[in-house]
């Protein structure tokens, strides 16, 4: 499912490094794909400098050059995950054209298809197929179902120009939204397929729910608790600094777990209740949720979560998929970072496919 902001030279690539633009944390994968297998070439994580690196072009060009180094992927091709803060995902129906013509429909008339006026921003759109039963229900409307990403004009050539200073030809820019299921997809096809499935990313500021159903992102939403949220809870019920309740939220000693049902119950209800609302609209009931994310590395996170959204929880693996050839340094230490490499890996698989 890609959806890209800035796609250029359309043929295939083999090879491509990947930012995700994170509100603490950035990280950065390097992928390859040889005869149909994707193989992880080097990954990377960086504190995000004091600015947000999006908007400021010196910023960002630094930002990237030091990831890009640290994945090896120094003179590939450069995508960029910007956040759902910085990106719109939004379902609508429009007339049957091409996505250039689509595009251009969305420029000059969003007002018409997403009922706000983005005048300032650049579109991409995805098809998505008929329901059943409205195949012939479409020919007469001439519309169909679409799937639609926008952000800033702005936004997008700050990126390119960034990317140039660190020496990198930025081809793809693609909202976070979209990262998770591309990863699922490809780490569990027969629950992407088969199910109604929630993936949740635990994100610093904010945690993002995508309702897959069957395979189509049905619903897609942004709560306002991240992680940066519970650990301060935690620092403040126990009167420790920030950098050791960052600690004890992944060591999570007794003293810590005891407080934590109280501290996660506004994210589980949030989560809960975008559940329900789906089952409202739909009439059918997500089975499970996959969490990613670097605080889905807590084990008790997570069932403390899956008590409020009474549902089974679990970690996913988006690594499954892949090749690992890594350099020896990076090979013990993958597994830990893999619930934060999410993203990155989805929006590669957009960029090499």
């Amino acid at each position: 499912m890609a959806l890209a902001f800035l796609n250029r030279f359309k043929r295939k690539r083999d090879q491509v490094v990947v930012v995700d633009l994170g509100s603490k944390v950035s990280k950065a994968v390097h992928l390859a794909r040889s005869s149909g297998v994707y193989h992880l070439k080097g990954f990377a994580t960086l504190d995000v400098p004091g600015e947000n690196p999006a908007h400021y072009v010196d910023v960002f060009g630094e930002h990237v050059r030091e990831l890009v180094d640290r994945t090896g992927g120094r003179g590939m091709q450069l995508c960029v995950a910007i956040s759902v803060g910085d990106s719109l995902l939004r379902h609508a129906e429009m007339p049957v054209v091409p996505l250039h013509d689509m595009r251009t429909m969305l420029r000059f008339s969003s007002k018409n298809y997403l009922q706000q006026d983005l005048s300032d921003f650049v579109f991409d759109c995805h098809l998505l197929p008929p329901k059943q039963g409205e195949i012939e229900a479409r020919k007469p409307s001439g519309k169909c179902r679409v799937l639609v990403g926008a952000a800033k004009r702005q936004l997008v050539t700050d990126l390119n120009e960034g990317a140039k200073k660190a020496g990198m030809q930025l081809v793809h820019v693609i909202p976070n939204f979209v990262g998770p299921p591309n990863a699922f997809e490809r780490a569990n096809s027969e629950a992407f397929t088969g199910e109604v499935v929630a993936l949740v990313e635990l994100g610093h500021r904010n945690t993002t729910i995508t309702i897959l159903d069957r395979g189509e992102i049905a619903l897609s939403r942004v709560v306002n608790f991240g992680s940066e949220r519970l650990t301060r809870g935690i620092a403040e019920a126990l009167g420790i600094s920030d950098d050791e309740a960052e600690g004890a939220k992944l060591t999570m000693p007794p003293d810590v777990e005891s407080y934590l049902s109280a501290l996660l119950m506004p994210l589980g209800r949030e989560l809960r209740a975008s559940i329900d609302f789906f089952d409202h609209q739909h009439d059918r009931a997500v089975s499970q949720a996959f969490f990613s994310g670097g605080a889905a590395r807590s084990r008790q996170i997570i069932e403390n979560l899956q008590s409020e959204m009474m549902i089974p929880c679990q970690q996913w693996d988006p690594l499954a998929p892949l090749q690992l050839k890594l350099p020896p340094e990076q090979m013990g230490e993958v597994e830990q970072f893999a619930p934060q490499l999410a993203v990155a890996i989805g929006a590669g698989y957009a960029a090499l496919d």
